[in-house]
């Protein structure tokens, strides 16, 4: 099959989108791991005082910390699924077009697939910040009236 230059800027105007959105994605994984970097360290710091001598309020926290962990990687990993789901998409988009094979249903699926894997990565993280958000509340200090 001979494709035709017209032909190529077709394909390329079909990928657009599915390119735009693996951006957010990727935009997205790099909050996602700087979020899970924070907790690593945090975490480090309170095994560090624990090392030292055992300390209930470091224990709590750090289980907070590991369950925000938890919720980040599945997050991480939903995100990483539906950007590959996206890039099959793409690759689909253009096998499809210049060997006139008909992928529709097969692009669909992934395509409906990949917002899944979005949807599941944003609620894990909601879950996470929510989480994340109650233990800083919980941790509140009370400011008192100064005394005369």
């Amino acid at each position: 099959m001979n494709i035709q230059v017209g032909d190529i800027g077709h394909i390329i105007q079909l990928a657009i989108a599915p390119v735009f959105l693996l951006t957010g994605v990727c935009t997205k994984l790099m909050v996602l791991t700087n979020r899970l970097a924070r907790i690593i360290d945090r975490s480090r710091v309170l095994e560090d005082r624990l090392d030292v001598g055992y300390n209930e309020s470091s224990l709590n926290e750090l289980d907070v910390l590991y369950r925000r962990s938890h919720l980040i990687n599945v997050a991480i990993a939903s995100s990483t699924a539906c950007g590959l789901l996206i890039c099959l998409v793409i690759g689909m988009l253009f096998i499809g077009d210049t060997t006139d094979v008909t992928l529709d249903k097969y692009i669909a699926g992934l395509f409906v697939l990949a917002m899944a894997g979005l949807i599941t990565s944003f609620v894990y993280l909601l879950r996470e910040i929510f989480i994340a958000s109650a233990a800083m509340r919980a941790h509140r200090h009370v400011r008192h009236p100064l005394q005369k």
